[in-house]
């Protein structure tokens, strides 16, 4: 039978500000209060158990908490908690997702809010696509520049090849999900109006198995490592995503796999920053090199040293430009830029004394 789910922040006692701390608080001293095994006798307990646990489950998840405000916010709306479609008379009490899935984009958005579609009818509909799979790869500032390979470990769902997705094992009988009555979905109640979701009791799925998959503890699913070989494009920078196509999660029923996008964050060098395409550096010189002039070698982010030509004369904190050393984006070449900055020493041999004495004693002559 399709449910109505209160307000989760209701539903836990909580405000809607309340920190991840006061979430997890609320919750476990909810669900030792309704626990089952604490309420033999109250068959209440167990519903409001239930919605406990999908309230926490919802509000824990930073992700699905945004979206979730996300659609209360949605539900303040005059037209649409009022009333069924905008404009239209009446309460909202019979308001579904499927009634608003052609206005305006409505229906995408709670669409993405709670990943509902293929997953709530995919034993209806066949095969049907993998999801995508977004994972967030940490690379060294001399990949991102010049690019290069990285070795990505990643840890996605996949269907259970012993059972096939279904959850049972094999042979075994499947039996009518009571709490969606085959539906395969429920109905989640805010704000006025309702939206079909996938059932919580059997996955999605319409059924339970009687003897379910001890591979995947009947889930019709099971987490996988996987170790992929990724080409990162040079002039990547952090927030820069690639799509490898085919590479996400299977798809359940045989269909095709979804897509694995890695977004990259650049670590940071402790030579280098990075200024758009340019690359920038520091370097220290003596006074000597400073006043006469001298050539230093500067290390490149390719780890070949760059032999630089300083002036005589040169200021702390002039800036010079080696082309073509910094980040390589398609046909563009940045720059590194080297910055000098001059150290005094703080010890002196006499004869460097001595001539730094002469100098400025020279100097205050010429003044």
């Amino acid at each position: 039978m399709a449910t109505r789910t209160k307000d989760y922040y209701e539903v836990l006692g909580v405000a809607e500000n309340a920190s991840q701390d006061d979430i997890k608080k609320a919750y476990r001293g909810l669900a030792k209060q309704y626990h089952p095994d604490a309420n033999p006798d109250n068959p209440e307990a167990g519903e409001r158990f239930k919605q406990i646990g999908e309230a926490y489950r919802v509000l824990s998840d930073p992700d699905d908490r945004k979206k979730y405000d996300q659609m209360r916010r949605l539900g303040a709306l005059g037209g649409f908690a009022r009333g069924g479609r905008p404009g239209a008379p009446g309460g909202a009490r019979g308001f579904r997702f499927e009634d608003i899935a052609d206005v305006g984009g409505i229906g995408d958005i709670f669409s993405s809010i709670f990943d509902f579609g293929r997953r709530g009818q995919k034993q209806r509909s066949g095969p049907e696509r993998g999801r995508n799979v977004e994972y967030l790869v940490e690379i060294p500032l001399r990949i991102a520049a010049r690019g290069g390979k990285v070795k990505v470990h990643v840890s996605i769902n996949e269907e259970c090849a012993v059972c096939d997705g279904s959850g049972a094992v094999p042979g075994s009988e499947l039996q009518t999900c009571s709490e969606c009555s085959g539906q395969g979905t429920v109905s989640f109640g805010q704000g006025g109006f309702a939206v079909a979701r996938p059932c919580p009791a059997c996955l999605g799925r319409g059924y339970i198995p009687t003897s379910p998959c001890s591979a995947c503890g009947g889930r019709g699913e099971v987490r996988t490592r996987r170790t992929i070989s990724v080409n990162v494009p040079s002039g990547v920078d952090t927030g820069s995503k690639i799509r490898l196509s085919g590479q996400g999660e299977r798809g359940p029923g045989g269909g095709t796999p979804g897509d694995l996008i890695i977004k990259f964050r650049v670590k940071p060098d402790s030579f280098f920053t990075r200024q758009d395409l340019n690359l920038v550096v520091e370097i220290p010189i003596n006074v000597a090199q400073a006043m006469v002039g001298s050539r230093v070698k500067v290390r490149t982010v390719d780890q070949k040293k760059v032999v630089l030509k300083i002036p005589a004369g040169t200021q702390s904190g002039t800036m010079f430009r080696i082309r073509g050393q910094g980040v390589h984006k398609e046909e563009t070449r940045g720059d590194q830029l080297v910055k000098v900055r001059i150290e005094v020493p703080e010890v002196l041999s006499d004869r460097g004394r001595q001539a730094l004495e002469e100098l400025a004693e020279a100097e205050e002559l010429r003044h």
